[in-house]
């Protein structure tokens, strides 16, 4: 049977009507019977109906904001599944959810989006940054001045007043990658990094990452550094058809992100698709096949659909149950895979 607003009052020794104030943050109650009310609610497993939620989610009128750059990505799209997941429960209560899809990286235009948004009296914002001085500043006015909570994912700006990050450890992330690297490759030979975009800075991390640790663990590897293809599949065909005509005993590839087909069909047409190790990022469907014939050595997965459904639901608890996140940051897991355990 459930547990009443009455019961909570009883247990508290106070009315039914200061129990609704302390369970919903609206004031006009002392901090110390607050905390005993929520206390009580807690130990007894309160929860509040669908439809009591609903109705004082209305009278918040609580509206978040989503901005999604690299939409057109397939990885994205994956995220894009968490977030509409989120949407749906979120405005069940009675919030209301708008997502911005911005192909590409547009820092310039997630600003004004968020400005926008500001202006139509959102009360929080979830965002894919890129690396940009003035979308830094914003976030911490937003976060500081204007009082609306920023949440990152799959990218972060750690060094803001943004309120949590959901999304995999990309320096870890990067580093396990390298690891990989060293055991395939036996620790010796010529390896390269390609990446997208170097304003993206997950993509960054991860490289940094594998840098690191190709150079400590594995000092006989000749790392020939970065290229970046800008997630587009023919840049990265391209570049990869250079890097073999260059480096024609090159025995490793490190893919940060988006490129893996154009990587692939490069090695296809040269016919190096046993002479040289590849490791990539993330489980969409173009990956695991290419994992699953064996083109592709390793995947690294970082759970898109969290990523998505988490940074709506962080946002969705801090402005209607005042609740912040447990930590700063929300990693999602590493998850290795070959073509054994796909």
């Amino acid at each position: 049977m459930a547990i009443t607003l009455q019961q909570i009052a009883d247990l508290a020794g106070v009315s039914r009507g200061t129990v609704d104030r302390a369970l919903n943050n609206r004031g006009r109650i002392k901090p110390e019977v607050e905390q005993r009310i929520k206390k009580i609610a807690k130990d007894v497993g309160y929860k509040p109906s669908r439809a009591g939620r609903a109705l004082a989610m209305a009278k918040k009128n609580i509206k978040i904001g989503v901005i999604l750059q690299l939409a057109q990505t397939p990885f994205m799209k994956d995220v894009l599944i968490g977030l509409k997941a989120a949407k749906l429960e979120a405005e069940s209560f009675g919030a209301s959810v708008k997502i911005h899809k911005i192909n590409g990286v547009n820092p310039t235009e997630v600003i004004q989006i968020m400005e926008k948004m500001k202006s139509e009296k959102f009360n929080g914002i979830a965002l894919s940054p890129s690396q940009d001085n003035l979308l830094i500043k914003l976030i911490d006015k937003f976060s500081q001045e204007y009082n609306i909570p920023i949440i990152t994912f799959n990218s972060d700006l750690e060094n803001t007043a943004r309120l949590c990050f959901i999304g995999q450890n990309a320096v870890k992330s990067g580093q396990t990658a390298a690891g990989l690297m060293g055991e395939i490759t036996n620790g010796q030979g010529q390896i390269i990094i390609i990446s997208g975009h170097e304003e993206n800075p997950s993509l960054q991390q991860r490289a940094d990452g594998f840098n690191r640790e190709i150079s400590i663990s594995y000092p006989q590897i000749n790392n020939l550094g970065i290229r970046y293809a800008y997630d587009d599949d023919w840049v990265a065909e391209k570049i990869t058809d250079e890097i073999l005509n260059k480096y024609p005993n090159l025995k490793g590839i490190y893919i940060t992100g988006s490129g893996v087909i154009g990587v692939c069909k490069s090695l296809q047409k040269a016919n190096k698709i046993k002479d040289i190790k590849i490791i990539a990022n993330d489980f969409i469907n173009d990956n695991i096949q290419l994992l699953s014939n064996g083109t592709i050595n390793f995947l690294i997965g970082q759970d898109a659909y969290t990523q998505g459904y988490q940074s709506i639901m962080l946002l969705f608890h801090k402005l209607f149950d005042n609740k912040n996140p447990d930590s700063k940051f929300a990693y999602t897991d590493i998850v290795i895979k070959n073509r054994f355990n796909i």
